[in-house]
């Protein structure tokens, strides 16, 4: 394994910071959205690389799972993936050999060191990545995982990179947008909410990371969608 693949997570090393504080808010909140529908599958996208999605999908899983709820996270960006590194598995065996028939669901998901966590990595980097999401085996998966976790968190590429969000989102309950206040143009992020909502997606909230106060730098705020 690769040290540079290796991404510390806060919730998990130091639950007691602020930081892990604001995720633990955040799960909170994105709990209050399951009043009137269930979130039970929960994709985590950014408009852009680098605005710190994966670190906000990492830290989110930890602080479900830290409720002693059955967690998933699975890493669908079949593009860059990095949930392995960062958790330390094998990615030998993950969702593209599920999808494409050469592994069994319960062969493919991973125990962590964290209790009440599980990974599904990625798997080999396939050619196809948007079709295997958008087929009806990636539906039966989805199905099949409901009955096995009370929450399924899904990481995808950016939405603006490529069709994979898209074709992720409107098989999920609800999306998470992460923006980072310092890098995003505000018409890159409406351009996402818009691709997102062209397929029907429902999003439920944003995560603004590196809002420009020097005091809550990597704080994530949580606002509905309205």
């Amino acid at each position: 394994m690769h040290p540079t693949n290796v991404r510390s997570i806060i919730t998990d090393v130091n639950p007691l910071s602020s930081i892990s504080e604001a995720y633990r808010t955040l799960r909170t909140n994105l709990q209050y959205a399951e009043v009137d529908r269930s979130l039970q599958l929960l994709m985590v996208t950014s408009a852009n690389p680098k605005e710190g999605k994966t670190t906000t999908i990492n830290n989110l899983a930890v602080a479900y799972a830290q409720t002693e709820k059955s967690v998933l996270l699975v890493d669908a960006d079949l593009r860059k993936p990095t949930a392995h590194g960062t958790f330390q598995i094998s990615n030998r065996c993950g969702l593209t050999h599920v999808l494409t028939g050469k592994a069994t669901t319960n062969e493919a998901l991973k125990k962590t060191h964290i209790p009440n966590l599980h990974i599904m990595p990625s798997g080999s980097i396939p050619p196809n990545p948007s079709e295997l999401l958008g087929s009806r085996k990636m539906d039966q998966l989805l199905e099949e995982l409901r009955s096995k976790y009370d929450h399924v968190l899904i990481d995808t590429p950016p939405v603006l990179a490529v069709s994979d969000a898209q074709i992720m989102a409107s098989r999920c309950d609800g999306v998470l947008l992460v923006v980072n206040a310092r890098s995003v143009k505000r018409q890159q992020v409406v351009k996402a909410r818009d691709a997102l909502q062209f397929v029907q997606a429902r999003i439920v909230g944003v995560a603004l990371n590196q809002t420009a106060n020097r005091d809550r730098s990597n704080y994530y705020e949580y606002q509905l969608d309205h």
